[in-house]
């Protein structure tokens, strides 16, 4: 492999039309300087889909902002969806209609306005068994799902539901068993990857000033009498301890929430339950079908969801008390997903089906119910004590108005008038011009010299900043080779992710960069060395270093493969956490 330096982000110039600001290393030695050595009007604690949504709406707001995170943007909860951005159609049922109403205006906003490059429109499948009462009553709330998506001011971005008739239904399913069903309705939501939108999420809160930093751990509040002042902090790059002063800070780590308020030294108001979702990826080839599915379960509901060249098959919903950054799927929960969708297919999947398989938690309230499933989705917001804000619950979908909410909430007990929140208008970045981009692609792959489909994939996974990842490939041909077993992706975007989207390690880019740990028939293992290599040009890794992240990369895929094969949630959990975190090897 060409041994060729790498720039970083300080010197590959912004493409001007977007204003593009990369999170390489040196920005994240800037920001944890910048949150050490002043105070800040808000510090938000926690990476995902809510905390970096937290950190844009503040500074968007013209406040100082700092973000940090334990591990990586999305790494827990929030890289690990269903990977749907829908209003929960299952959420008419229970006459939730103000949730199903809010989450359809957002899946709008987030469709044409602040990200139509990341997240798409897909078709699902609304099954029917039952004749005449089913169609009538399921075609009503598919109608009141349509009237809601245009309830927000704009067009819904997507089609409204139609009626098929069995022979339509089977003609666009062939895969279906004969008999399975009687006709059904067709429908549309949108989907996303999960972790690259948080990365982008964060990328744009820098963009717009916030100091953001991953691998930083808080290990306590700072307070002067009732009141929080800041938090202690850890590099877990450098080891270096240090304290951030905020004005206020909040406290935004899901599923984390309950253990995150105990550093405060009270009981927090708000306790927050883990429910375990799992996903089975399975090749795009094993169904055959024009569109996903929703099928009903005993439980609440199972989606086949198209995912490129895959399918997405899930997922459980069942109470989680273990190791919330590692959930592991056991044998029982992948052969309840198989066994559920088996009952539809007319050649069922088996074990040897499944490429990937992934389990993610549910931050939800607690409440008087024992069934997860029938825990609330909505979000809470509160000063538990003063100078520090919680916002827990709520669904990926509402991100943006919980984000709202929290830095509402925060701004009432800052002294200054604060801006309302203007995210309803903020498109992430490479979002401004995606369309033309997008109808330009055949002008752009004769002038690289790509084949169109690879800049097609580029374009919807970097919008307008694909022309970053190829310019590295211009400044590095070699660049354009694919990564040895998952040729989907391209070298340069390994190095982009390190360079520009804040990857520190290799499992940043074999899980959430990239999603080849799921995607992959050997879930990355022939990845690892090449993406390593490539990233080490950029950080600095010796060899050592280098086969160190290699192996432990291979660690992770050891054991979360036999925890799959164990028959409950304790001998998983104990299997999986047999891997070491890389942080702890360093």
């Amino acid at each position: 492999m060409a041994k060729n330096p790498v720039r970083t982000d300080d010197e590959v110039a912004p493409v001007a039309a977007t204003g593009s600001r990369g999170l390489g290393p040196s920005q994240r030695r800037a920001a944890i300087a910048a949150m050490r050595d002043q105070e800040l009007d808000v510090l938000v604690v926690g990476g995902g889909i809510v905390g970096t949504g937290s950190a844009l709406d503040a500074v968007t707001r013209g406040l100082s902002v700092g973000l940090v995170e334990a591990r990586d943007w999305s790494a827990g909860t929030s890289s690990r969806s269903s990977k749907l951005v829908h209003g929960g159609i299952r959420y008419l049922e229970q006459l939730n209609f103000a949730l199903v109403r809010e989450a359809l205006i957002e899946r709008g906003l987030l469709l044409q306005r602040i990200a139509p490059h990341l997240v798409k429109p897909v078709k699902f499948l609304f099954p029917l068994t039952h004749r005449v009462w089913e169609r009538a009553y399921i075609g009503a709330g598919m109608a009141m799902y349509d009237a809601f998506s245009w309830t927000g001011g704009r067009p819904p971005g997507v089609p409204h539901h139609r009626h098929l008739s069995r022979t339509q239904l089977y003609r666009a399913i062939p895969s279906l068993k004969k008999g399975a069903m009687i006709g059904g309705m067709t429908y549309y939501d949108a989907q996303v990857d999960d972790a690259r939108y948080g990365a982008s999420v964060a990328r744009t809160a820098a963009y717009y000033g916030a100091h953001v930093a991953t691998r930083v751990r808080v290990e306590g509040f700072i307070k002067v009498g009732e009141r929080v002042v800041g938090v202690d902090a850890q590099d877990l790059e450098t080891g270096e301890r240090f304290q951030i002063r905020a004005k206020q800070v909040v406290n935004a780590t899901g599923v984390w929430t309950d253990d995150t308020q105990a550093l405060v030294g009270e009981r927090g108001q708000v306790h927050v339950r883990a429910s375990k979702g799992v996903h089975l990826v399975v090749p795009r080839d094993r169904i055959r079908s024009t569109m996903g599915m929703i099928l009903r379960t005993e439980k609440s509901v199972l989606f086949v969801i198209p995912w490129g060249r895959h399918w997405l098959v899930g997922t459980t919903d069942t109470d989680w008390n273990l190791d919330k950054a590692h959930p592991a799927a056991t044998a029982k929960d992948i052969d309840y997903i198989l066994d559920h969708v088996n009952e539809v297919l007319a050649v069922p999947l088996t074990r040897e089906d499944v490429e990937g398989v992934y389990a993610g938690l549910r931050p939800l309230l607690a409440g008087e119910s024992e069934e997860t499933s029938q825990l609330s989705r909505e979000h809470y917001v509160a000063h538990v004590v003063p100078g520090l804000v919680v916002i827990a619950g709520g669904k990926w979908t509402t991100y943006r108005v919980m984000a709202k909410d929290a830095i509402d909430e925060a701004a009432s007990a800052l002294d200054e008038r604060v801006p309302k929140s203007v995210t309803e208008d903020i498109a992430l970045v490479g979002a401004e011009g995606y369309q033309a981009a997008w109808n330009q692609r055949a002008a752009i792959a004769a002038r690289t010299g790509l084949h169109t489909a690879r800049i097609e994939h580029l374009l919807n996974r970097y919008g307008t900043l694909a022309s970053e990842v190829i310019a590295l490939i211009e400044q590095r041909p070699e660049l354009s080779a694919p990564i040895p077993g998952a040729d989907d992706y391209l070298q340069a975007e390994i190095v982009y992710a390190t360079t520009h989207e804040g990857a520190l390690h290799l499992d940043d880019v074999l899980a959430r960069r990239t999603r080849i740990s799921i995607e992959a028939w050997d879930r990355g293992v022939s990845a690892a060395p090449v993406a390593a290599e490539l990233m080490a040009d950029v950080l600095g890794w010796d060899a050592e270093h280098r086969q160190l992240e290699v192996d432990t990369y291979l660690e992770r895929v050891r054991a979360e493969r036999e925890s799959q094969t164990m028959p409950d949630d304790e001998s998983a959990d104990r299997v999986r956490l047999e891997a070491p975190e890389i942080v702890q090897a360093v």
